[in-house]
C-alpha cells in the first residue's frame, strides 16, 4: 500500500500555451505565485525552468523554520515543465506544470502534485487532511493570479507590453508586489535604490532629491512609492517633518530630474493617499474632484502632489496614486490588527462608525498598471475599493473570516493614549471614498468585496469547499 496522493488543478487561461509557460519562466513568477498569507522566504529563485535550475525556499513550520530546496527537470518549452523535491520537509514531491492550447489564445493550466509525507501511513493519517486543505488554498490562489496577472497584461495595448518601468520603493509593500508583477508580463524593471549602485537593474536615488537622472535615460514609465511609514511610529514633530519630507522633497526632486531628461518617460505614477480628504464622517462621498479637507495629512498630501509640478510641466503625464488602506497581512493595517483578532480580543475602534475606504495589495498593483498603460488617466486617481465599509463593520467581517469573536472595543481615549495625534487622524477619523476615475475606465477589480478579500489575504476560503475558479477543468485526488 503506498502513501503517495496526487492532487491536481487545472483552469482555462485567457492566453496561448507559449504565452502562459512565458509568464511562468520570467523572473518574478515565483514571488506572484507566493499566497499572501505564508509566511515564506524566498531565498533563491530558480533562475529559468531548463533542468538543473533550483529554488530555495525558508518555509516557517512552528515554532521552527525549514530549508525546501527544489530542482527542475527537463521541460518541453511552450508545453510542460517539472519540479522535484531534493530536500524539504516531504518525504516526497513532484509537481507538473503542463499547459495544453484549448482554442485561439487560450490554454489549460494543469498542475499536478505527487507527495508523500513523512513517517508514511501514521504521517497521512496525522497530517493528511490538514495538508491537503493547505495544499488546495494555495493551488486555488495560484490559479487565480496566473489567470489575473495574464488576463490584465494581454489587455495592455499595444506598444506598452513591453516597457522599461523605473519603481522606486520597490522593497516596501506595494512595490515588493508590483516589481514582480512587472517583469513577468514582460516589462523591464528599474529599481530606484537609496544607496550608491552600479547594478544593471538598479539606480541611485535619495529622499532629499538627489538622482542620478543619466542613467534614467531610456525609461518609458516610472512609478514612485517611497516615503517615511505614515503609522510606523508616534507622530512627534520631527516624525511629522520627516513624513512630509520624505514625500515632498524626495518627489520633487526626482520630477526635476526626469523634467531634465533628453528623452522623457511618457508617465510618472506617483503615490498620493486618501488623506486628501481630510475626516469627513460617515454620510459623504467624496470623488476625485472633491475639495482638500482639513489636517496634517490633508495638507502633507496637497504639497506631495503639488511636487509633481517640474513633471507635468516637461509634458509627462502624470497621475497621483491616492491610495486607501492597503490591506495585506505582510504590513500595513490589516497585519497590525491580525494578533488581537486571532487572539479573540479584536473590535472596534472608539464609536466604529468611522469609515474604512479599503483596498487589496492585488487591486493596489492593478490599479497602478492600470494607470501606467491607460493614457487616458491623468491627475488624481482614488486607489480603493468600491464598498467601502464602517469600523465595526470591518472588524465583524474579520473577525468571521477568522471565526473569532470582535465585539472588544477599543475606546477613543486609550487609542489617543497608545498612539497620540495619529490615533484621531488614521484610527478614529475616515472617509468614504468613491474609485470614480478607475471605474469610468473600466478598471475590472479583483476583490471588490471585503470578505472576499480577506479570505483570498489570508487562505481562509468559506468552510467546505475552496471557491471555485472560473475555468476550471478538474481538481481531484487519486
Amino acid at each position: 500500500m503506498t502513501s503517495d496522493r496526487t492532487i491536481e488543478f487545472a483552469t482555462r487561461l485567457p492566453v496561448s500555451a507559449e504565452a502562459a509557460y512565458a509568464w511562468h519562466a520570467r523572473p518574478g513568477a515565483m514571488a506572484r505565485l507566493m499566497p499572501p498569507w505564508d509566511d515564506t522566504e524566498i531565498v533563491e529563485a530558480a533562475p529559468s525552468l531548463e533542468a538543473g535550475s533550483r529554488a530555495v525556499l525558508r518555509i516557517r513550520m512552528a515554532p521552527l523554520r525549514r530549508t525546501w530546496v527544489a530542482e527542475h527537470e527537463e521541460p518541453i518549452p511552450g508545453r510542460r515543465f517539472e519540479d522535484v523535491q531534493v530536500s524539504g520537509p516531504f518525504a516526497a514531491w513532484h509537481h507538473v506544470h503542463e499547459f495544453e492550447p484549448d482554442g485561439d489564445d487560450a490554454c489549460v493550466l494543469t498542475d499536478r502534485i505527487t507527495y508523500r509525507l513523512p513517517l508514511g501511513a501514521l504521517g497521512a493519517a496525522v497530517a493528511g487532511g490538514f495538508t491537503t486543505r493547505q495544499l488546495e488554498a494555495l493551488f486555488d490562489h495560484r490559479h487565480r493570479t496566473t489567470a489575473r496577472d495574464l488576463r490584465r497584461h494581454a489587455d495592455t495595448p499595444p506598444g506598452k507590453q513591453a516597457m522599461k518601468i523605473a519603481v522606486s520603493g520597490s522593497s516596501g509593500l506595494i512595490g515588493s508586489a508590483l516589481a514582480p508583477f512587472l517583469t513577468t508580463g514582460g516589462h523591464d524593471v528599474v529599481h530606484l535604490v537609496r544607496r550608491e549602485t552600479e547594478a544593471a537593474d538598479e539606480v541611485s536615488w535619495y529622499p532629499d532629491g538627489r538622482t542620478d537622472g543619466a542613467r534614467l535615460e531610456g525609461v518609458d514609465a516610472v512609478v514612485h512609492l517611497a516615503g517615511a511609514g505614515i503609522a510606523d511610529k508616534r507622530w512627534t514633530p520631527n516624525r511629522k517633518q520627516e513624513i512630509r519630507d520624505s514625500r515632498v522633497r524626495g518627489t520633487r526632486g526626482l520630477c526635476e530630474a526626469l523634467a531634465k531628461m533628453e528623452r522623457k518617460p511618457s508617465v510618472l505614477v506617483c503615490a498620493s493617499a486618501i488623506g486628501f480628504y481630510g475626516d469627513r464622517g460617515h454620510t459623504q462621498t467624496v470623488h476625485e474632484g472633491i475639495e482638500r479637507g482639513a489636517g496634517f495629512l490633508a495638507d502633507v498630501v496637497q504639497e506631495w502632489e503639488e511636487a509633481t509640478r517640474p513633471a507635468r510641466e516637461a509634458g509627462i503625464r502624470v497621475v497621483n496614486a491616492r491610495f486607501g488602506i492597503v490591506l495585506s497581512p505582510d504590513g500595513g493595517a490589516l497585519a497590525k490588527m491580525l494578533l488581537p483578532f486571532k487572539l479573540g480580543v479584536g473590535g472596534p475602534m472608539g464609536t466604529g462608525r468611522q469609515i474604512m475606504s479599503w483596498v487589496s495589495l492585488d487591486d493596489a498593483v492593478g490599479a497602478l498598471h492600470h494607470a501606467l498603460v491607460d493614457d487616458s488617466i491623468e491627475g488624481p486617481m482614488n486607489v480603493v475599493a468600491p464598498s467601502p465599509v464602517s469600523n465595526a463593520d470591518f472588524g465583524r467581517t474579520l473577525g468571521r473570516v477568522l471565526v473569532r469573536p470582535a465585539f472588544l472595543p477599543m475606546p477613543g481615549f486609550a487609542a489617543k493614549l497608545a498612539f497620540g495625534e495619529l490615533a484621531d487622524a488614521l484610527l478614529l477619523s475616515g472617509v468614504r471614498v468613491e474609485p470614480r476615475v478607475l471605474e469610468r475606465t473600466g478598471y475590472e477589480f479583483a476583490h471588490p468585496d471585503l470578505e472576499q478579500a480577506l479570505r483570498a489575504l489570508l487562505g481562509k476560503p468559506k468552510r467546505g469547499a475552496v471557491e471555485p475558479v472560473k475555468g476550471r477543468a478538474s481538481a481531484a485526488h487519486v
